[in-house]
């Protein structure tokens, strides 16, 4: 069996998720594609807009991307941490104002610097269990970055 250096396992998952919310490296994402990278360009008003009938709002997006990796950090640092209600960001963000929409996005901030520390914070990868999950951190989040970009596209047709 062949095994991976833990530090070469977490400068690859920092920078998947560097490129994922702020810095594109061109491993997946385009140029000027990240994350906050569009987020910077929505406004209060297109955050608020439901696209298509059963879609929910760009706001609900960004706001369950917060919503996730914060469940991921405090569950890895306390496993008692309590079970969530994954549905009512969805059912509960909608129409948001200008400052609204602001603290949704400081909160996806400093809830991703958190999981940034908390990567740098474990000394080795013990399983997979712990590399599929910091894996998932990143395909979650692209995936809802995904749902955003497509969004834009229609709302700004």
């Amino acid at each position: 069996m062949t095994t991976i250096q833990s530090e070469h396992f977490t400068k690859a998952i920092l920078t998947l998720l560097d490129e994922t919310f702020d810095n594109v490296h061109g491993a997946y994402l385009d140029k000027n594609t990240s994350l906050f990278e569009t987020l910077a360009g929505i406004t209060a008003q297109e955050a608020s807009i439901p696209v298509g009938g059963k879609c929910a709002t760009l706001a609900a997006q960004v706001k369950h991307v917060a919503f996730y990796l914060d469940v991921v950090d405090k569950s890895v640092r306390d496993p008692s941490f309590p079970r969530v209600d994954w549905g009512e960001i969805w059912r509960t963000v909608n129409t948001v104002t200008p400052e609204e929409w602001q603290s949704i996005q400081d909160e996806l901030r400093a809830v991703y610097e958190r999981i940034q520390a908390l990567i740098l914070s474990v000394p080795n990868w013990p399983g997979e269990r712990e590399i599929g999950g910091a894996i998932a951190m990143v395909a979650h989040t692209a995936y809802h970055l995904g749902e955003i970009r497509q969004a834009l596209c229609i709302l700004r047709q």
